[in-house]
């Protein structure tokens, strides 16, 4: 299958499964070994060397240790890679495990210890990139103030769109060609590969919590990063140093996950579509934060670099934070839980949970509500904001 040509849902239930024929299976295995029988001294001992320092397993030099390498998350690696264009991806215990090991990996390779964040960006990756963690500088700024906000030691700029929690869309062209050089973190987790590829637009590396639509069922967490060889070389540097390598069981999930990722997103993004209209005439919203309402779209990105809106969408209510409390509590149909991209439709207040770490000014408004929205029937999706809506 690696030389054929295939559409994208082809891609999606086929990719990271080359191997399975010559091992004569149907399904991908699961290989839980936390450390596997060595042909030699040397033999294991060069494989040790290659994978510790972000390379590949050594011919006939084993797999050593699953701190160091896993078959099972490979193959994950390798679909999701297909799936994103990029020569390879390299998966992590969670999306902010990713997050990190992409800074630290930046630091390293281009020697720098600022780094440029265009907000709005998800609570926890705003929190981690200010909190000094990292040992990293951070200007916060908008999409238009990326070149000014460089700087000589930039060794990284960090976005996301569509945006968390807003759905604000950012040109990722735009900010390549601004970033002049720095390598640019796509954060795509509420796009995904289906509708969007950053890497196809000039950005360096693309970040997904997989935990959200790759995996789809509430049940994994992880974090993947799609980019070059030598980028992914870096992240597995870090990775084997920190221990941030994914389960293979979460692996063997997430796997599983992109067999119907196209199928989901779309079927979720039309009853997404269809619940944006609907609330933006109803009298307890005040405002619908989508990238197909009136103004969400300045740039045209739509068509050009989304090919479709997606399963998100986000809400400002008339009646303000009373109202917000009220609905999260009465929603029966919708789970009141942080999270996204599952099958069943969730519900959350940002500025209270996933965004409360988020210095003030940048925090979302007390009045917005952020919807993802699954697979149940989306009159019954309405009819439950209706009553919870009052």
């Amino acid at each position: 299958m690696s030389g054929q040509i295939l559409s994208f849902d082809s891609l999606a239930v086929h990719a990271g499964r080359d191997d399975l024929a010559a091992l004569g299976v149907h399904a991908p295995p699961l290989d839980l070994s936390s450390t596997n029988p060595l042909p030699g001294i040397d033999a294991g001992g060069a494989s040790y060397e290659s994978m510790a320092t972000g390379g590949h397993p050594v011919d006939d030099g084993g797999l050593v240790y699953a701190r160091l390498w896993n078959p099972t998350v490979a193959r994950f690696e390798a679909a999701l890679a297909r799936l994103e264009g990029t020569a390879e991806a390299v998966a992590f215990s969670s999306g902010m495990a990713a997050m990190t090991a992409t800074v630290l990996a930046a630091k390293a390779e281009r020697g720098g210890g600022h780094v440029v964040a265009v907000r709005p960006l998800y609570g926890g990756t705003d929190h981690l990139l200010g909190s000094g963690l990292l040992g990293v500088d951070v200007s916060y700024c908008t999409p238009a103030e990326v070149a000014a906000a460089l700087r000589a030691d930039t060794c990284l700029v960090v976005l996301e769109t569509p945006a968390n929690p807003t759905l604000e869309l950012v040109d990722i062209r735009a900010v390549v060609d601004a970033a002049d050089g720095v390598p640019v973190l796509v954060d795509n987790t509420f796009a995904t590969p289906v509708l969007q590829n950053p890497a196809a637009h000039g950005a360096a590396l693309v970040l997904h919590s997989a935990t959200k639509y790759l995996g789809g069922h509430g049940d994994v967490v992880g974090g993947v990063v799609a980019t070059d060889a030598t980028w992914a070389a870096a992240l597995r540097r870090v990775r084997a140093v920190t221990g941030a390598l994914l389960h293979p069981l979460g692996a063997y999930l997430l796997h599983r996950g992109l067999t119907t990722l196209p199928v989901r997103v779309r079927a979720q993004q039309a009853s997404a579509e269809k619940t944006a209209i609907w609330l933006s005439t109803h009298p307890a919203v005040r405002r619908v934060c989508y990238p197909t309402m009136p103004d969400a779209d300045p740039a045209g990105l739509l068509g050009r670099q989304l090919r479709g809106p997606g399963a998100m969408l986000t809400i400002q209510l008339a009646g303000g934070y009373e109202q917000a409390v009220r609905l999260t509590s009465r929603v029966r149909l919708f789970t009141h839980a942080v999270s996204l991209g599952g099958v069943d439709s969730l519900i959350q207040h940002p500025a209270s949970l996933t965004h409360r770490p988020v210095p003030a000014a940048a925090r979302p408004g007390a009045d917005l509500v952020r919807l993802s929205i699954g697979l149940e029937d989306v009159d019954d999706l309405k009819a439950d904001l209706e009553q919870a809506l009052g």
